[in-house]
């Protein structure tokens, strides 16, 4: 017999809520964000109609379907299995947070403020919800693979992520390391940069964008379902010992990117979320490229 599907609710803390687990009470709250020239109300009641969300979607679960909650700093604890069905509530960021750690379920966002978000992965209000969750358990309705993009390293180490995979220093030093297409028979090239980032189309609309916008490449950036990824050396440094010939491109297929870590300590993380890197050091190789795992979305 099989199991009944899990709804897991992914949620994130509120600005109120923080506020309030920093300053103990709403006055306190309040005063502080009045010495800076912003007003409590509106921040509580984005809390509210947040919360307010998560209140409907629960309701909307099937009474046969178990459902759990997870927020946004545990997800990284937090073990998905393959019956559940994901709803994130919240902003289109969240469901980037949620994406690396799943395995092919489906994604249901839901959007606490459609006045804020954009809506792009939070396409749906909580209205929807008692429609949205029977079409996912049924296999039924529209749904977007998304392409992700994957970084494993040669200690077997692996990172998932639906925008961008960002390889470099934890900090503002120099990061060193070669450079070089897995493909390709060319020597790699020695580099000193800020870093190397590697994306997808979900992520072009981002900080992948503004490199593309401020090189003015030719490049043309994928779209959110294209198996294409674009990458970017982020202010490569020429020098006697280092190159700046490989600083931009696609991937294409099952192209990935090399990197040889020759630095004390770097690191590579995805969509944002430093607190969950993986660590480098020296003499290290990191490949980069499409993850054969995709976001099921539902549209």
């Amino acid at each position: 017999m099989s199991l009944a599907p899990r709804a897991v609710l992914v949620h994130r803390t509120t600005e109120y809520e923080a506020l309030l687990a920093r300053h103990s009470t709403h006055g306190q709250a309040a005063f502080f964000l009045s010495s800076r020239g912003r007003g409590v109300e509106e921040v509580r009641e984005r809390h509210r109609r947040t919360r307010q969300a998560l209140v409907e979607v629960a309701a909307a679960v099937p009474l046969q379907w178990r459902q759990t909650r997870v927020e946004r700093a545990d997800l990284d604890r937090f073990l998905f299995a393959p019956e559940d069905v994901v709803v994130v509530v919240g902003q289109d960021g969240l469901v980037a947070n949620a994406a690396k750690y799943l395995s092919g379920q489906p994604v249901v966002g839901i959007n606490t403020d459609p006045g804020r978000n954009p809506g792009v992965l939070v396409r749906h209000r909580a209205a929807d919800a008692p429609a949205l969750l029977g079409a996912a358990a049924a296999g039924a309705g529209s749904v977007d693979e998304l392409t992700m993009v994957e970084a494993v390293a040669d200690d077997t180490q692996r990172l998932l992520a639906l925008n961008e995979i960002y390889f470099g220093p934890p900090g503002h030093q120099t990061a060193r390391y070669q450079l070089s297409h897995d493909d390709d028979a060319a020597p790699a090239e020695a580099q000193a940069s800020s870093g190397v980032l590697v994306g997808t189309g979900t992520g072009a609309t981002g900080w992948l964008r503004s490199l593309w916008q401020e090189r003015g490449a030719a490049v043309p950036l994928p779209g959110p379902a294209d198996p294409r990824l674009i990458w970017f050396v982020r202010e490569a440094w020429p020098s006697p010992a280092t190159g700046t010939s490989l600083v931009a491109g696609a991937l294409t297929g099952e192209q990935r990117l090399r990197l040889t870590v020759e630095s004390d300590r770097l690191i590579a993380f995805g969509d944002g979320m430093e607190s969950d890197a993986l660590e480098l050091t020296w003499g290290q190789t990191i490949r980069i490229g499409r993850s054969a795992t995709a976001l099921r979305l539902l549209g």
